[in-house]
């Protein structure tokens, strides 16, 4: 990796279209799917229960929710609290890195609203076409 000098030292300056690059792991895991609405949930609805947040996800596994609220701590997007009762009460919220994402998040999520007929639409036209060449 290149750096940038800075008054402090060398600063890494990270390239996602560069081969190795750790941000480009970092953009696969917040662009999935399910990263998306968990961020997004938890920006609209601030801090949840794991059942809240499989029944405000429809679709998602238990397992799918699991490995992405793992990985988005891990990252430090989302922290986990656990609370000393039985049943341990866990709960899960955006940390302040996490609340960065928020506007670029809600962004992307009305843009796909938006357009997601004119997608539609495109769709539709690329298969026909598609077809018709086979």
């Amino acid at each position: 990796m290149a750096a940038v000098e800075n008054v402090t030292g060398p600063i890494p300056s990270f390239d996602p279209y560069e081969r190795g690059c750790p941000s480009r792991e970092l953009l696969d895991q917040i662009g999935s799917k399910w990263a998306v609405l968990v961020l997004g949930e938890l920006g609209r609805n601030g801090t949840s229960r794991f059942g809240r947040l499989r029944q405000a996800l429809a679709g998602v596994s238990e397992k799918m929710l699991t490995q992405t609220l793992r990985t988005l701590e891990r990252d430090g997007l989302i922290s986990r609290t656990v609370y000393p009762e039985v049943p341990p009460h866990v709960e899960y919220e955006l940390t302040a890195l996490g609340q960065t994402l928020r506007e670029p998040l809600k962004a992307l999520t009305e843009w796909s609203v938006l357009h997601i007929q004119e997608v539609i639409t495109a769709r539709g036209e690329y298969d026909d076409r598609t077809e018709r060449t086979r």
